[in-house]
């Protein structure tokens, strides 16, 4: 049972299966959105690919933490995207363009762990079996699949610039533990990326990420966004809000990383257009909602995800994606 402070956001699992089922509902709506645009496919080796070719010493800390090594071997030859603050505004593209581009599949994983007897129906849809997850993740390597982080994404979405052959992005939501101990070396086996949007409130509380170790997954190469402080509906702030669920988070993710946050997701998926602005004046590039239809005006700051339910087999999350996006 997970601390009584985060009892708010875990017991919202029967309106979360409300959404779950719009989402799962939701899965083709906004495919049709773009359907005649086309992704740059410039082959880009993925970081596996690269690993194997960099040549770089191992260190004896390398040695002991094979996912370390990984990384460090992958940034060693690793080109990355442009910061989007170095895009000139002339150069990017205008709403309309970007929401005309074709999505990029994105993942949103919760928990990754077994299921207990204390498992709801609903709540299974945002906890996902260690072993299927370890599927999921193989099926996108054989499947050709390369993840991409945000970075990337902004630049194609903003300027066009090319893509991996079928880019993905893999995304975690809310800082559980097992994000750090099972799904960060289930990606680097197949050299992918993670996005994680923490939620601060929980760091170094029993079952969810410490400080230390959301700093080892920003220093090997994964991308940290903001999650608010403790989950609070978006569409609902006012006043001191703003400061409590976004400004103080936002500073303590830079403090742990030493980089600046560009990246937001919305809890729940939920956002609304006078968000946007705000989010904009502090400093964030780009945000993520689920499954939702995006905004045409501001497409960029309702960039869809999907959850990967835990009832789904690797085939299942292989049709989700063609499917949704």
């Amino acid at each position: 049972m997970r601390a009584a402070f985060l009892f708010p956001l875990k017991n919202l699992f029967p309106a979360a299966s409300l959404l779950a089922a719009t989402i799962s509902l939701g899965l083709g709506l906004s495919a049709c959105d773009s359907k005649t645009a086309t992704t740059g496919e410039a082959r880009t080796p993925n970081t596996a690919e690269k690993t194997v070719t960099s040549g770089t010493a191992a260190t004896a800390a390398d040695e002991a933490d094979p996912v370390k090594a990984a990384a460090n071997a992958a940034a060693s030859s690793a080109t990355p995207a442009p910061d989007p603050s170095s895009i000139p505004a002339a150069r990017a593209a205008d709403g309309a363009a970007i929401f005309a581009r074709k999505q990029v599949p994105i993942l949103c994983y919760h928990q990754i762990r077994d299921w207990t007897a204390r498992d709801s129906k609903g709540a299974k849809d945002y906890i996902i079996p260690v072993a299927q997850f370890k599927a999921q993740m193989k099926m996108l390597a054989d499947s050709g699949y390369h993840s991409i982080q945000p970075d990337q994404l902004y630049a194609y979405l903003t300027t066009g610039a090319p893509l991996p052959i079928k880019p993905v992005m893999l995304t975690f939501d809310d800082t559980d533990l097992d994000q750090f101990t099972i799904a960060r070396p289930t990606l680097a086996q197949y050299g992918f990326k993670g996005v994680y949007f923490v939620m601060t409130v929980s760091l170094g509380r029993p079952h969810y990420m410490s400080k230390t170790q959301v700093k080892q997954l920003s220093d090997e190469g994964n991308q940290i966004g903001s999650h608010t402080w403790d989950h609070h509906n978006v569409k609902k702030y006012q006043g001191q809000d703003w400061v409590t669920q976004i400004d103080k988070p936002t500073k303590t993710l830079e403090d742990i990383t030493g980089k600046k946050i560009k990246y937001f997701a919305y809890p729940f998926g939920l956002w609304n257009t006078p968000a946007f602005p705000e989010l904009k004046k502090r400093g964030f590039v780009a945000a993520f909602s689920l499954a939702e239809k995006r905004d045409q005006q501001d497409p960029l700051f309702t960039i869809r995800r999907i959850i990967a339910s835990g009832y789904w087999t690797p085939r299942t999350l292989s049709n989700s994606i063609r499917q949704s996006f």
